[in-house]
């Protein structure tokens, strides 16, 4: 995702304080029209959503997509259920991972890329109470750290 011509549409800010991210990957996603020209005005939510495999195929749950305004027959359920395109063998990876305990699938970030819309998926282990109290204090501590020096200076 270093390309000068990605435009960065939704982020899952929550999903690095409740999961440890392991490992990232693309994929696309199949919209409709409507779809894409709502995610273009940047009104998309990926905030509570999560990937599943079925049936050797990829699907995220809860994306919200909201309807776009001059859509009318056309637009989709805002919370339908949406296809990922991925390799079979990115298939077979992520299904391998998402079997052991604790480890789940998660969106981070949702992008246009080249003209398409792109998610970048996380292979996560969630996070117990006192990781997510150690990784506060890590920042109370860091924040404390750039005042001192900024004071100094």
């Amino acid at each position: 995702m270093t390309n000068e011509n990605v435009k960065i549409v939704a982020t899952n800010r929550k999903a690095r304080h409740e999961y440890f991210v392991e490992d990232t990957i693309e994929a696309g996603i199949v919209l409709t029209g409507t779809e894409v020209k709502s995610i273009r005005k940047g009104r998309c939510n990926i905030k509570d959503s999560y990937v599943l495999i079925e049936n050797g195929e990829a699907y995220i749950y809860n994306m919200h997509i909201s309807p776009y305004e001059q859509g009318n027959i056309y637009n989709q359920d805002p919370l339908r259920t949406r296809k990922l395109l991925l390799h079979k063998r990115e298939i077979g990876k992520l299904a391998g991972f998402i079997s052991q305990k604790g480890y789940a699938l998660i969106p981070l970030t949702v992008y246009i890329k080249d003209g398409l819309v792109k998610i970048e998926l996380s292979i996560a282990k969630g996070k117990k109470l006192y990781d997510k109290r150690e990784d506060i204090a890590k920042k109370e501590v860091e924040r404390k750290i750039q005042r001192q020096v900024k004071e100094r200076y």
